[in-house]
């Protein structure tokens, strides 16, 4: 699998967005039915995922699509009638998808100006099996949407993930988080439970605007409130988080906005919580496809 991952925040923090472009998706319940089935090739379970979090509305879309509805070039990624291109100094996405449950039109564009780019990678299991890289930790967005409308710039940033195995190979469960820092500066931490007794995985980097990363002493696990789903959720901070603002609520996965203190300071963070077993659970396999549709 391979994805890259965009979130965003607008300056005035009334708005959020994140965008993740699949390959061989992670999350597909039938990219699992094929790898049982010994038929799996990445490029035929592609999707861009696309989430609005706009006051008063959300739109959320994920349609996976085969090998025959996309293109995958070196600067270009054409997903159905959408496209994520690499200009050579911006990363533009230009979205077409339609939301589920209910069927609402998502199309506009989202525009990523990174300030540096990163050549920073890390395992995330000791085997090395799963590789993260954050290709811009600091960047701004510029979003022009015409469904819904809205227009919006804000702080953002971009990262990328890879592996060579399904996710719940490698982990049981995971924390990411990403906060931005007052010099500019984005600090992550990846806190991931691998499987077989491999033990737990931290990783907690801190980035300049211009690409320069730098380890530090990882902060205490501090317990969050559980999500709706009643999924147990973790994060690394230096204080217990004052406010926890969940965006994303699903059976398996949750995304929060979480005020807290990092690095001697006090920040907003993105916060996610994956948990894999969840994930591949035969109920959760089943509803899946409600949210997930797919065009062969």
């Amino acid at each position: 699998y391979l994805w890259w991952y965009v979130d965003a925040v607008s300056d005035d923090g009334r708005h959020a967005l994140t965008v993740i472009a699949f390959v061989g998706s992670v999350f597909s319940p039938y990219y699992r039915r094929a790898h049982r089935r010994g038929v799996a090739r990445a490029d035929d379970h592609c999707a861009l995922n696309v989430v609005l979090y706009t006051p008063g509305q959300k739109r959320w879309t994920m349609t996976e699509r085969g090998a025959g509805h996309v293109t995958r070039e070196r600067d270009s990624f054409r997903i159905g009638p959408s496209h994520v291109r690499w200009t050579g100094r911006a990363l533009v996405i230009d979205i077409d998808e339609v939301a589920t449950p209910l069927p609402r039109r998502v199309r506009g564009r989202v525009t990523v100006h990174p300030q540096g780019l990163s050549p920073f990678v890390a395992a995330l299991d000791s085997r090395g099996a799963h590789r993260w890289g954050p290709i811009a930790p600091c960047a701004r967005v510029e979003v022009e949407m015409a469904a819904p409308s809205l227009s919006w710039k804000g702080h953002a940033y971009i990262d990328s993930n890879e592996g060579d195995e399904p996710v719940d190979r490698g982990f049981t469960e995971w924390d990411w988080q990403r906060a931005t820092l007052a010099d500019g500066s984005t600090a992550v931490v990846y806190d991931v439970r691998q499987t077989g007794g491999r033990g737990d995985r931290v990783i907690a980097t801190r980035f300049q605007p211009d690409g320069r990363a730098e380890a530090f002493e990882p902060p205490p696990r501090q317990v969050l409130p559980p999500s709706g789903w009643r999924i147990r959720r973790h994060m690394r901070s230096d204080a217990p988080a004052a406010s926890c603002r969940t965006l994303e609520d699903t059976p398996f996965y949750a995304r929060s906005v979480v005020e807290t203190t990092l690095l001697g300071e006090p920040v907003q963070a993105m916060h996610e919580t994956l948990d894999t077993g969840r994930l591949v659970s035969p109920a959760v396999q089943m509803l899946l496809p409600f949210r997930m549709p797919r065009r062969p």
